[in-house]
């Protein structure tokens, strides 16, 4: 009965397991964990340092790349030092995780304006967090389209202080609805 609700779950709606963003050395830069298979910080560390080992002689810089691991599929792919991996269930529909990892990749690109990389992935840590959090809640994946996280993440992230010329056109229009709502209120 349990394995006939896991197809039946994975059919009806993909799970992601985590998804981890790991430098060049397979050091954490950002890293979220949505079960409790790895129950420990050591647990996910060894977790996170055998798939960057296991994955570190690939070349996965044009496109994704998939391997099976400990039971799980794992989809990763680089860009420049850093190596982006989303994780499921050996059960799981590869091409769903690599439209999570597609869309990730493609809204950090957006959000650091090309300058894709460990040191710029740190500065903007709060971007990476709130794009992993845009894309999956609670290993359900909501978005995969890299313009729309981005366009999301960045209106959280909006400064307010920012002058309008300085703002895009979705920042603007919630910046100008913000200011509408403050003087109504008043």
């Amino acid at each position: 009965m349990h394995v006939l609700l896991n197809i039946y779950h994975s059919d009806a709606c993909p799970t992601i397991k985590n998804v981890l963003l790991l430098d060049s050395g397979g050091r954490r830069v950002a890293v979220k964990y949505y079960t409790d298979e790895w129950p420990t910080n050591g647990a996910k560390l060894a977790f996170e340092r055998s798939v960057f080992i296991k994955t570190q002689k690939t070349n996965a810089r044009t496109e994704a790349e998939i391997v099976m691991f400990e039971n799980n599929v794992v989809v990763y792919k680089f860009i420049q030092d850093l190596h982006f991996f989303v994780t499921g269930g050996d059960y799981e529909n590869e091409l769903a995780l690599a439209a999570v990892l597609q869309g990730l990749s493609d809204a950090v690109t957006l959000l650091l304006r090309g300058n894709v990389d460990q040191r710029e992935a740190l500065e903007n840590l709060n971007m990476m967090f709130l794009c992993l959090d845009e894309i999956i809640d609670a290993g359900m994946i909501l978005e995969t389209d890299g313009n729309m996280i981005a366009g999301k993440v960045a209106t959280h992230n909006m400064d307010d202080g920012a002058p309008l010329s300085e703002q895009t056109i979705s920042q603007a229009l919630a910046t100008a609805r913000e200011h509408l709502t403050r003087s109504l209120l008043r």
